[in-house]
């Protein structure tokens, strides 16, 4: 299993953070099926005020440019990541993963 964690900045405005936070206890279910279609296995978001960190595991052999790019020709995914894109400070038309900023591992016990 692979590991990936990325962070991300919200619009600074509680009124579209709490929309955010709204929008993901509500995932359209072509985005779940599209997400674990190209190998995620699992996917956390957390939240500290208009700070987005993401944790997602995949399998072995997922590679995150080309699968990445699949998944960003799925059904409803381009879609998603428009109206996403209204909360978040990146623009309407950056990919997933254009706008979720890679982080560096440093330590692991």
């Amino acid at each position: 299993m692979k590991r990936y964690c990325q962070t991300l900045t919200l619009k600074d405005d509680p009124e579209l953070i709490a929309g955010y936070v709204r929008e993901h206890s509500r995932v359209w279910p072509e985005i779940k099926a599209g997400i674990r279609e190209v190998g995620i296995l699992d996917m956390q978001i957390y939240l500290r005020e208009n700070l987005l960190f993401m944790i997602v595991d995949t399998t072995d052999d997922f590679d995150w440019e080309k699968d990445n790019e699949r998944l960003s020709r799925l059904p409803r995914q381009k879609e998603w990541e428009e109206y996403m894109s209204g909360f978040q400070n990146a623009g309407p038309h950056a990919a997933s993963h254009e706008k979720w900023q890679m982080m560096e591992r440093i330590f692991k016990l």
